[in-house]
């Protein structure tokens, strides 16, 4: 049941207002004063939903209080009721944010479809607020990505198709709801639909819906894709794994932007953005049969190209402090952090899983570790391994000063491995222990 204060010096109006809003199945509480309604709202445990006053009484006047009890936090509706306010006074209420102004006498009617429609803005505006608070932050972390990030800046306010291209893990649905949430779409629906995760008997189905027993299985009407995604955004990830004949009718939609549902014969009119994504070349797909040139052109219009992680190694401890924090909020443990030799590791590694490959490894690490700070031997064998082949690749003037650079790096991660014991590098290199001094002292080691 909702709450209604109603604020007025009157208290005849204090009394008939009440009345018709409790038939109505109103809570009511009355204050004969601003000063009065402000103590009330500060001391009453009761929510007030809804708010009728009046302008013209005695000591704080209705919109001055207005103003206060907005200074103090409270965000309900008011309806201001005046029988002689002037423009300067509507103006400034407005400013305040009064939801309408009802002149005296009252038209009874009137207040209760006034007040009926103010409650339901106001649910419908918490219920936004609620639904942007579930909404994580979407962020495009590191340097490697600027041009991307103003790239997507550029596309996101116009209708234009974008077709985003990449590898897989690198970043494309991130990049699909950074599109939508800068678009002017952003209060609408963004739906995805992974093209190859969903069988090709069903793949129409979903994107179009289906009526009750439109075929087997069919038990129930279901909406599709694009008819939840009115008046938002469609991301249709991994388009090319979609069969020619559905391609055939995705293209329909984008040119009608109406499309009928499986077993119905009704049209449905729909406003969607459709933005495409793969990790396949296209082009080749075209050429080899296997992907329409016009659906191409129609999703093309503005294409976006994510680089693979091991082409911006340079954001990956940007990247690793991201996931870091992530998970640490997830998990509610300590952040971990990772010696410069270990970060030097992960920034070696080919990434063949891209970002998602680091986020699961950080994941990994946050649940599984026991020390808050993490060197090479903490790492994965797959990163430390795949790793290791890098430290031949870099500028050398000859092949004894990459010998010699390579030769350093194993003997200081054998040491790491080994807790610093010499007697435990020495067995493990299957060297002297006066052999290992000496390589110690040549290469100027650290112990």
């Amino acid at each position: 049941m909702s709450c209604i204060m109603i604020c007025d010096d009157e208290p005849s109006i204090r009394k008939t207002l009440s009345e018709i809003l409790e038939d109505e199945n109103y809570r009511v509480m009355t204050a004969d004063s601003g000063e009065n309604l402000i103590t009330q709202l500060r001391k009453s445990e009761t929510r007030i939903d809804a708010l009728l006053l009046d302008v013209w009484l005695p000591g704080l006047d209705g919109v001055d209080t207005l103003a206060r009890i907005r200074e103090l936090g409270f965000k309900m509706p008011v309806i201001l009721i005046s029988g002689h306010a002037t423009l300067d006074y509507a103006v400034k209420a407005t400013k305040l944010g009064a939801f309408d102004f009802l002149e005296k006498p009252l038209n009874l009617d009137k207040v209760i479809l006034t007040l009926s429609n103010a409650l339901k803005q106001s649910r419908l505006e918490k219920r936004q607020r609620q639904m942007e608070a579930q909404i994580p932050t979407v962020e495009m972390v590191g340097t490697g990505v600027q041009s991307l990030r103003d790239d997507i800046e550029m596309a996101a306010p116009t209708p234009g198709r974008v077709l985003i291209l990449g590898e897989s893990g690198s970043g494309k649905e991130l990049a699909a709801r950074l599109l939508h949430q800068r678009s002017d779409r952003h209060a609408g629906p963004f739906v995805e639909m992974n093209c190859a995760a969903i069988p090709e008997e069903l793949i129409e189905s979903e994107l179009f819906g289906h009526m009750k027993g439109s075929f087997t299985g069919a038990h129930e009407n279901r909406q599709g894709k694009f008819e939840l995604a009115d008046g938002g955004t469609l991301f249709l990830d991994e388009i090319a794994d979609m069969s020619l004949n559905t391609q055939a009718k995705v293209l329909r939609v984008l040119q009608e932007q109406r499309f009928s549902p499986v077993g119905s014969g009704k049209t449905l009119h729909v406003d969607v953005r459709v933005i495409a994504a793969t990790n396949k070349n296209l082009e080749k797909e075209i050429a080899d049969g296997h992907f329409r040139e016009d659906l191409y052109y129609r999703l093309n219009v503005i294409p976006l190209l994510i680089p693979p992680l091991r082409e911006r190694t340079e954001d990956i401890p940007a990247l690793s402090s991201h996931f870091v924090q992530e998970f640490s909020k997830s998990y509610g443990k300590q952040p971990i952090s990772f010696t410069k030799e270990a970060m030097a590791c992960l920034c070696r590694y080919g990434w063949p899983g891209n970002i998602r490959e680091l986020r699961n490894i950080i994941e990994r690490l946050m649940i599984m570790s026991r020390k808050e700070e993490l060197d090479l031997a903490d790492l994965p064998q797959q990163i430390r391994g795949g790793a290791s082949v890098d430290l031949f690749l870099g500028n050398f003037s000859s092949l004894r000063e990459a010998r010699e650079h390579f030769e350093k790096c194993y003997i200081e991660h054998q040491l790491k491995l080994n807790g610093g014991n010499i007697t435990k590098t020495a067995e493990s290199l299957k060297l002297e222990r006066s052999n290992l001094h000496k390589k110690i002292k040549q290469y100027e080691i650290e112990t």
